[in-house]
């Protein structure tokens, strides 16, 4: 039915979610976050996980309950990384993460994070990143 009055509604910035987090887990800020396949909590990324963003601030649930505190994450964007043995000619390659810190061309057993945009300088590039997916929060 169409409107026929105007209708306030809630709006969220696009590229910010707000997942969750795993029991027993403390997320840094500027964490490469996933989440686990069976739960769908958000955790600091480990190799093969489904990468999910960045955390915009770091938050401790090492004493708390499952989904007792949410990591506020950036699902998209460019960030400047250090890449393991990045150089000029890797332009335009993928970018995986073997860890919540860790960043490097390789995709065997890793994540998916984005690709290089940018070489800044050995070893160091801007990544354009993207959440590969869009998980409804518990």
């Amino acid at each position: 039915m169409p409107l026929t009055l105007d209708t306030p509604r809630a709006y969220e910035i696009g590229t910010i979610n707000a997942l969750s987090v795993a029991a027993g887990v403390q997320i840094l800020q500027g964490a490469a976050v996933s989440i686990i396949a069976a739960s769908g909590l958000a955790r600091p990324l480990a190799a093969g996980d489904l990468f999910v963003g960045f955390a915009d601030r770091g938050v401790d649930n090492r004493t708390g309950a499952a989904a007792a505190v949410r990591v506020r994450l950036r699902e998209e964007g460019k960030i400047e990384l250090p890449v393991a043995a990045l150089a000029v000619a890797d332009i335009g390659k993928q970018v995986y993460a073997s860890d919540s810190g860790a960043f490097l061309l390789t995709a065997a057993g890793n994540s998916l994070v984005g690709h290089v945009h940018r070489f800044v300088r050995s070893g160091v590039g801007i990544v354009k990143f993207a959440a590969q997916a869009v998980p409804v929060a518990p």
